[in-house]
């Protein structure tokens, strides 16, 4: 019921308009509020804080349907509930949780979310944001890059250092409201794909936050981080697997439509086989994702299992996207038709949240462990 809502949703509200955003990189405010009237974010949100109270598989559901159409819209969406959203929700006191989730999950708030650094992609602990006590105060002093929201977002979650340089235990988390002084959002990135899901700087310059903003104790920010991302991982592996299914629904359809040599194009092996291979790994991920979602449920530990299915789901999808363009041919390479889009989107899925070779760092680790 849930996946067939957010289908018609899809179908309604960013079918007839997704290209236009693309084009012109707009963000589409109004979406999010409307997916905010859903309860799209808030999914996870327990409904005592105004959130609709689900669990992973629905999410996953949710951001897969919304990606099939456009992976903009499902990467604003999956952010917003993952990372800002989910981090205030893991780590927060209970006055934090009642002071910013139910605007987060109404839609009434966008939420931001700052770990990247223009300098420290993978190499997050080299981080040059800083945040100083000052009484009862902290002042916030440096710049965050490639940030989803980072000029639209009300309220973001800020990973900044407070102890030593590539000290795990020298990183704090803070919550800083848009309208704070000093607080204010940069240049905004002109992306090859995922175009209208807004990417930009956040720069903080003696920005003064109340250490009631401070999420959970001083020095615990980057094992926070870790663990947001363990749950990240796996809305990024159902933004992967709609990107995939998607292409590969497209080229299925265009395979039967489309006539050479006096037949469909799907009769030849060459592209049936082209579609098997695509059916059988969008699959396989499917199955990786929904595995680690359970376990997520089941508050068991999906380090591994999440780096897997976003590891796996993420190159499905640029490789279902590159033999969607191979299938429709020249029209593949026109915007005229899907396929060019899923193909400039995809990419994104492999790098962030964590690039498949981090990935495959976290995956040797735990498997070297065992």
């Amino acid at each position: 019921m849930i996946r067939q809502t957010v289908r018609d949703f899809a179908d309604k509200h960013i079918r007839p308009d997704f290209m236009t955003w693309d084009e012109s990189q707009e963000f589409p405010h109004h979406v999010f509020k409307a997916l905010g009237e859903l309860g799209l974010m808030g999914v996870l949100v327990p409904e005592s804080y105004g959130g609709s109270g689900l669990g992973y598989i629905e999410y996953v559901a949710a951001i897969e349907e919304l990606s099939k159409v456009c992976g903009s819209v499902g990467l604003s969406m999956a952010a917003h509930n993952s990372l800002c959203t989910g981090h205030i929700l893991q780590f927060g006191n209970e006055e934090q949780k009642m002071r910013w989730l139910p605007k987060l999950a109404s839609g009434e708030w966008l939420g931001a979310w700052g770990l990247t650094e223009a300098n420290t992609g993978s190499d997050a602990l080299r981080m040059k944001c800083v945040a100083q006590k000052d009484g009862d105060h902290w002042i916030l002093n440096g710049a965050k890059n490639w940030i989803t929201h980072g000029i639209s977002g009300n309220v973001a979650v800020v990973l900044a250092r407070t102890g030593e340089l590539l000290d795990s235990h020298g990183i704090t988390a803070f919550v800083v409201e848009r309208g704070t002084p000093g607080f204010s959002g940069g240049k905004k990135e002109n992306k090859l794909g995922m175009r209208a899901s807004e990417t930009a700087e956040m720069i903080f310059e003696d920005c003064r936050i109340p250490d009631s903003n401070r999420l959970g104790n001083v020095g615990d920010g980057f094992i926070q981080a870790m663990k947001v991302l363990d749950g990240g991982r796996i809305s990024i592996a159902a933004l992967s697997l709609g990107i995939a299914k998607g292409a590969y629904e497209a080229a299925l359809k265009y395979s039967k439509e489309r006539e050479q040599f006096g037949q469909p194009i799907s009769n030849f092996q060459a592209i049936a086989f082209k579609l098997a291979d695509m059916a059988t790994r969008i699959e396989a991920a499917e199955l990786l994702t929904l595995q680690s979602a359970d376990m997520k449920n089941k508050g068991l530990n999906v380090n591994k299992q999440s780096a897997m299915a976003k590891y796996y789901a993420s190159e499905v999808s640029v490789y279902c996207s590159n033999e969607a363009v191979q299938i429709f041919g020249g029209y593949g390479y026109t915007k005229d038709f899907p396929a060019e889009k899923f193909y400039r989107d995809c990419k994104l899925c492999t790098i962030g949240e964590g690039t498949s070779e981090i990935q495959k760092l976290v995956i040797s680790r735990a498997v070297l462990k065992a």
